[in-house]
């Protein structure tokens, strides 16, 4: 079965194109254009930006014009913007996805973000220290899972406040 359906696959598989950098640097002239969004918001639409740097669960990612595609699910981190200008703004991600599509277009979908100087820094360590103690008096895998989550969540705003 698998073998039929590998047969019936090559002719899309050979003639589909793959697309690179320098193939995109033409259609895109140097131009990185963001989309952030939440579901309840659009933080960027169709913004010309200069860089983004972000927190991908393989490593943190600095994505300028004419990228490589990809596909990249974010951990809780920064999301820095760099604008055209220079200015810079930190915003704080729980997750998500970044794509960066061969036309230097960036796609960044997460469920929350927030401005990093939003965020206290002793009510951060509150809040860690709540969620250990939640993670030690856990008593079964739904509570435990639920305080690892949160410690992860602090303890990326704890290392994004310092």
């Amino acid at each position: 079965m698998y073998r039929f359906a590998a047969q019936l696959a090559a002719p899309a598989l050979r003639s589909a194109a793959r697309s690179y950098a320098t193939e995109a640097a033409a259609v895109s002239q140097n131009k990185l254009t963001l989309n952030l969004l939440l579901p309840h918001q659009a933080l960027y639409t169709k913004k010309e930006v200069q860089q983004v740097n972000l927190s991908g669960v393989n490593g943190d990612i600095g994505i300028l014009a004419n990228h490589v595609p990809i596909i990249e699910e974010l951990k809780p981190g920064v999301v820095e913007v760099i604008e055209k200008d220079g200015k810079k703004n930190k915003l704080f991600v729980s997750g998500g996805f970044a794509v960066v599509h061969a036309d230097s277009s960036l796609n960044i979908n997460a469920i929350e973000a927030f401005p990093l100087d939003a965020f206290d820094k002793e009510t951060i360590r509150v809040g860690l220290d709540e969620a250990t103690r939640k993670l030690t008096a856990a008593k079964d895998a739904a509570a435990q899972a639920e305080a690892k989550i949160e410690i992860e969540v602090y303890t990326a705003l704890q290392n994004a406040t310092k």
